[in-house]
């Protein structure tokens, strides 16, 4: 797509317009979030969901977050009242994360805000160009 013997613009780069479109999202989810929630906590919230109890490793490969990140993230759902954290009675050296009652209640009213910001995220595009989109996204992640 690119002649690296044109002049570089910068509007036709994809990394730059990754960036405005990834600024763009994070607008509209901060416009729709419930208690102050961050995008990287509602995904760990997700995958908590999703999976049960499960060690904060494996949280961090499921939510695609590096060990210090996830930890980060992990400690402020605590501290937020959101998680449970408890002792894997297989491992004692490990700690397995869980929703507590005030986090499954906060992710079902935040799943709904999520289909939202998903909408108003993709509201330019037409469905087929959605569609187009996340499939093209799916495949260069």
């Amino acid at each position: 797509m690119t002649d690296n013997s044109a002049t570089y613009v910068l509007d036709d780069q994809v990394g730059y317009l990754l960036r405005l479109a990834s600024q763009r999202h994070a607008a509209i989810f901060q416009a729709h979030t419930l208690e102050g929630l961050t995008a990287t906590q509602f995904a760990a919230m997700v995958r908590i969901s999703e999976q049960g109890k499960c060690s904060q490793n494996r949280l961090g490969r499921l939510a695609a977050m590096d060990v210090a990140t996830i930890k980060g993230v992990v400690d402020r759902l605590r501290d937020k009242g959101l998680t449970i954290s408890e002792p894997d009675p297989d491992d004692k050296r490990r700690t397995l994360i869980s929703l507590s009652p005030a986090g499954e209640a906060l992710l079902a009213r935040m799943l709904e805000a999520g289909h939202t910001i998903t909408a108003d995220t993709l509201a330019p595009l037409s469905v087929s160009e959605q569609r187009s989109l996340v499939r093209l996204l799916r495949k260069i992640t």
